[in-house]
């Protein structure tokens, strides 16, 4: 084989098939789980990753109120939002966060490790988050997935 005939491979954006993957946050740390989601929404887990084209999967979570923290984030870990109004900076402790709505820790945390750009906010949207063992994506047939 010569140098011209050796080409690069670029992903179309209706050529990579599609799956949904179910993974069970019970006892995972936090982190390493939200990395491995994040992969696999953008595509990196596939040889046709191309990082101009939604190459990834969807992802489904389920006992996301059972997700670990390590050190001492249980006790420290904030999330601060702002209302845009005067003084309207918003604070939320993790172990409120985690009895109010334990889907938004993973939900904050996967998010921050996608790119900040169109494709990025495409990517998220095939993220499923549901606190209980419970979920209403069968249709979908997720394979389950141990990480």
């Amino acid at each position: 084989m010569t140098s011209k005939n050796k080409k690069t491979y670029m992903a179309k954006p209706n050529e990579t098939p599609k799956a949904w993957f179910l993974l069970n946050a019970e006892g995972k740390t936090l982190g390493r789980l939200a990395t491995e989601v994040a992969n696999i929404l953008r595509g990196k887990h596939k040889p046709t990753f191309t990082p101009n084209v939604d190459t990834g999967d969807g992802v489904v979570i389920i006992n996301a109120e059972k997700i670990a923290v390590t050190g001492a984030k249980e006790a420290n870990k904030v999330y601060r939002h702002y209302t845009g109004h005067i003084g309207g900076l918003r604070e939320v402790p993790y172990r409120m966060m985690k009895e109010r709505k334990p889907t938004r820790i993973l939900e904050h945390a996967v998010k921050g490790m996608m790119p900040k750009t169109k494709l990025g906010r495409a990517q998220i949207k095939k993220l499923r988050i549901f606190a209980g063992s419970k979920h209403n994506l069968l249709a979908q047939k997720p394979i389950a997935v141990e990480i």
